[in-house]
């Protein structure tokens, strides 16, 4: 019989899994800085959309795979051969991609390469689940979460480290074996699943397989302000997506930073990210239920502030520090977003809430890189029109009006966290008239 303790080798498993997969995730966001890379794959070093696409094609995997497939990996495979099975496809997909020497087979890649890395977030929340009880799983959630922002810390100057002292396809071939060879293993060794939770229910049919998918859309329905949850959840999302796939090439181009200087400073925010959320999770803790609304609109609040220092700011340095900062701000409304769904959703439906939330928040989300593509191209070819290349001024002007849509979706945050306060208070005050008349 396994000791309590055990259950806890599993969570640092999935910790270390969550890192490597966002290392996995931002590798491009480098790489798009390399003249090799974007010559080899096809894309002029001008072309933002193209480069902003590549993450896209990402998330939108990422987003229907953790929709739809994810109640196939649980029903059909279980938590642990999930785990496994999806190390193997991403590890083979990264290490093979610097074979597809075209746009098209790179973006096809991408794409695999999120629906291989859709179920992960869920299938954590089901061993989570099996192994802890609803007073006790704060600790493991955070833990989980917390590999995000380390995966994204870790992975800047790990890819710029092994870009400026090798070829660039060298962080595919490294990130491919790591996913195998440090992944596999661990999950092996330390996912356990108990008895009846997951990895012992099979479906009796193909039938009863797809009632499970429809069981989620169904279950998530009865989650109170489900509208405003996801819209809250698609606009946090798309900061961290706008902001972690254009940090590098902004801190490059726009404040002229070296590849070097880049990579280090480029994760520092992500840092800040880290210790945010550890102080997100006891804020929601001391403030109480009814005062979580105040997080999102508090910390959006700073992240727009910072973001818009940061793109006024003339100093380089001081632009990173406000950055930092935006970051930081983030990481305190993101363990926000799943108490907000546990409290809104019968219990029996929160993982289903919590999985439609999450898969159409990623797919909106995804469209954010690219978007912030267009607009950076936009407007460095507008403000260059006088010359015939665009000018690093003008390069600038675009990567500003770019970051400037960051400060767009944290309007939308504070929003809906001013409009959750404002329900949940008349629902309040209408169940306190209410027994007071009865």
């Amino acid at each position: 019989m396994q000791s309590k303790n055990f259950r806890w080798y599993g969570v640092i498993t999935l910790f270390v899994i969550v890192a490597i997969s966002y290392v996995d995730r931002i590798n491009i966001a480098v790489l798009i800085t390399d003249a090799a890379f974007l010559k080899h794959v096809g894309i002029d070093a001008s072309d933002r959309v193209s480069q902003g696409l590549l993450a896209t094609a990402f998330m939108l995997g990422y987003g229907i795979s953790a929709f739809v497939l994810t109640p196939f990996c649980s029903a059909l495979f279980g938590v642990r051969r999930s785990l496994i099975y999806g190390l193997v496809l991403w590890g083979v997909v990264t290490w093979a991609s610097p074979m597809f020497n075209s746009y098209g087979l790179l973006l096809a890649s991408r794409v695999l390469l999120g629906v291989s890395e859709g179920p992960l977030f869920s299938l954590a929340s089901s061993y989570i689940k099996a192994h802890f009880q609803s007073h006790e799983n704060g600790k493991p959630n955070a833990l989980v979460n917390m590999g995000t922002g380390l995966g994204l810390a870790v992975g800047y100057p790990l890819v710029g480290y092994l870009l400026t002292q090798f070829e660039w396809d060298s962080s595919f071939h490294v990130l491919g074996v790591l996913n195998i060879v440090l992944g596999i293993p661990l999950v092996l060794a330390f996912v356990r699943m108990p008895a009846g939770h997951g990895d012992g229910i099979k479906p009796s049919s193909l039938g009863d397989a797809m009632s499970r998918v429809v069981g989620i859309v169904k279950g998530a329905l009865h989650t109170r302000h489900l509208f405003l949850i996801t819209l809250l959840t698609s606009a946090a999302l798309a900061y961290l997506w706008g902001s972690s796939n254009w940090l590098p090439t902004y801190l490059r181009e726009a404040r002229g930073f070296s590849l070097r200087e880049m990579g280090w400073i480029a994760s520092l925010p992500q840092y800040a990210t880290v210790l945010a959320v550890f102080t997100g999770g006891v804020l929601i803790d001391k403030l109480g239920r009814d005062r979580v609304p105040f997080i999102f609109m508090g910390a959006s609040a700073g992240v727009a502030l910072s973001v818009l220092l940061a793109i006024n700011a003339r100093d380089p340095y001081m632009a990173a520090t406000c950055l930092v900062a935006a970051n930081f701000f983030w990481g305190l409304q993101s363990p926000a977003i799943p108490s907000t769904v546990q409290h809104c959703s019968r219990p029996e439906h929160t993982a289903s809430a919590f999985g439609v939330t999450n898969g159409v928040g990623s797919l909106v989300a995804g469209f954010m890189p690219a978007l912030m593509g267009g607009v950076i191209s936009a407007v460095s070819h507008g403000s260059g029109a006088a010359n015939t290349a665009v000018t690093a001024a003008s390069s600038a002007a675009g990567f500003f009006a770019g970051f400037a849509l960051l400060i767009g979706t944290q309007v939308v945050v504070f929003a809906c966290g001013f409009l959750l306060w404002w329900r949940e208070r008349g629902q309040r005050t209408a169940a306190v008239s209410g027994s007071q008349l009865s």
